[in-house]
């Protein structure tokens, strides 16, 4: 037998399908009474307001079509796990600034309290699929999440004048106290099951060169300082002049001499993040734009080695004869074609780091690196783009000290004069004598490493005056002479 209270629930459901099914009936046969349709909702609104009387915030993580993650939310995440953890039943845990403890954090579908000036908010954590992806048995990486706030719309002010505003400003001061440096990379332009990727991911970022470790003549070392310096301090400045918030350096010199370390000391010294960007795997100037939209302020965006990563001279591939086109001529394997190439142009490439996108956002360094630096468009390096160019030479004495202070432990030695004269003498990289200098087994002391770069350098001359003679050698063979000593000329005589 049914409850009575059973029996009521069921005739109201009855009651409110025949009117749903009559009111339908209605609009389809007398179109006039369509305009009520409006009044119904209007009145019903406030009815409904009348028995919940609460008002809900939604706070999205992503603005917009999905371009940027919003600050606002990265905000209320960072107030939410200070100030909100010690209630919450389900959460996450990630490991801490110092990576030696770990940080709580509300987890996805949690609702927790807070209390502000006597008043009782509810957060909570919502995280929504499309239809498509509640299908997969895989969790969707593009799910939409948000915050939703409830409060009482008699708090309606005090919300909207004063809490929202708090919880922004502690946010944010959390998220400053908190934060950890991260190296990111950008994801392939491909799909996952099926589902947009995210186009950055990350990993914390701990490389522990700084200047003081950076092996470079000192008095560049000071002016590339005192230049970064200026620069994150300069937001003024540069509203006033009228130009965005970022700043081009480029990084040139043969390979070893420590492109990619000045990169973790600047990175180090600044406080920043830093975007790797690799431009092979972009698929176009639309996403290349995107994946700008998503780096955060504060942050350095690299591309190493940018001689090599595209075609960007700007000039156009010669076109391919009809005759080489014929049927004749061997195909590549297939599996040495290039299914998906790149379409980034050097148009794309300057706009991304010098047009109107790049005032997206502020206080960015763009820091290109090359072994070749001839080899680069004049559009792509000039004054603007690349403001400030720095070459990495090759080791000197200064330079040096600093290898065998962090490497040795040492400020002088009697061999120091010797490795004076013989760098003068020849060149080598920075990383060839950081190499030599760094002991190889426990007996090994200042003297024998020491000793170790004396015979490096010994050897590299012999190797630099090898190579001239051969270069010589064939230099006069190009001028016309055999390589016993008779003139060509002579010879056909």
């Amino acid at each position: 037998m049914t409850s009575p209270m059973a029996d009521r629930w069921a005739s109201l459901g009855s009651l409110m399908a025949s009117a749903m099914f009559l009111w339908a009936v209605v609009r389809q046969y007398f179109p006039d009474v369509a305009h009520l349709d409006h009044y119904l909702k209007k009145y019903s609104r406030r009815l409904f307001g009348l028995v919940y009387p609460y008002i809900q915030v939604t706070i999205p993580e992503f603005s917009g079509e999905r371009m940027k993650r919003s600050e606002a939310y990265t905000a209320i995440e960072a107030y939410l796990s200070s100030t909100c953890s010690q209630s919450v039943t389900k959460l996450k845990a990630e490991l801490g600034k110092d990576n030696s403890s770990l940080t709580l954090s509300m987890d996805e579908h949690e609702e927790v309290t807070d209390d502000f000036s006597g008043v009782k908010l509810w957060w909570s954590s919502v995280s929504r699929s499309t239809p498509q992806q509640s299908l997969s048995w895989y969790p969707p990486p593009d799910a939409r999440r948000y915050y939703r706030l409830t409060f009482h719309r008699r708090h309606r002010d005090l919300v909207v004048d004063s809490y929202l505003s708090h919880v922004l400003h502690e946010g944010r001061e959390i998220g400053l106290r908190k934060r950890q440096r991260k190296l990111y990379t950008n994801n392939p332009s491909s799909n996952w099951y099926g589902y947009k990727r995210s186009v950055w991911s990350h990993v914390v970022f701990e490389h522990p060169s700084t200047f003081g470790t950076l092996a470079m003549d000192p008095v560049k070392k000071k002016e590339l300082v005192d230049d970064l310096d200026t620069f994150r301090n300069a937001k003024d400045y540069y509203t006033k002049i009228g130009k965005a918030w970022k700043r081009g350096y480029l990084l040139y010199g043969p390979p070893g001499t420590g492109k990619s370390t000045m990169i973790a000391a600047i990175a180090n010294f600044l406080d920043y993040d830093i975007y790797d960007l690799e431009l092979t795997s972009v698929k176009n100037n639309t996403e290349l734009r995107k994946m700008f939209i998503e780096t955060t302020s504060k942050s350095i965006i690299v591309i190493e080695d940018i001689d090599c990563s595209l075609e960007l001279t700007g000039k156009r591939k010669p076109k391919k004869k009809k005759e080489d086109e014929g049927e004749d001529k061997p195909k590549p394997p297939p599996e040495t074609e290039d299914k998906e190439e790149s379409k980034v142009t050097l148009s794309g490439l300057l706009n991304f780091i010098d047009g109107l996108w790049s005032a997206c956002g502020g206080e960015r360094l763009i820091i290109f690196t090359t072994n070749h630096l001839e080899k680069l468009d004049p559009a792509l390096i000039r004054r603007g783009r690349m403001d400030k160019r720095v070459e990495m030479s090759y080791c000197c004495f200064e330079a040096f000290k600093v290898l065998a202070k962090n490497y040795l432990g040492i400020d002088a030695h009697e061999l120091f004069d010797e490795v004076r004269r013989r760098m003068e003498e020849v060149k080598i990289t920075p990383a060839d004598v950081a190499e030599n200098l760094m002991p190889k087994s426990k007996e090994d002391d200042a003297g024998s490493c020491l000793r170790s770069l004396i015979q490096a350098l010994e050897e590299a001359k012999e190797a630099a005056a090898a190579a001239e003679a051969t270069a010589a050698a064939a230099a006069k063979g190009n001028d016309g002479h055999s390589t016993d000593g008779t003139a060509e000329s002579e010879v056909v005589n």
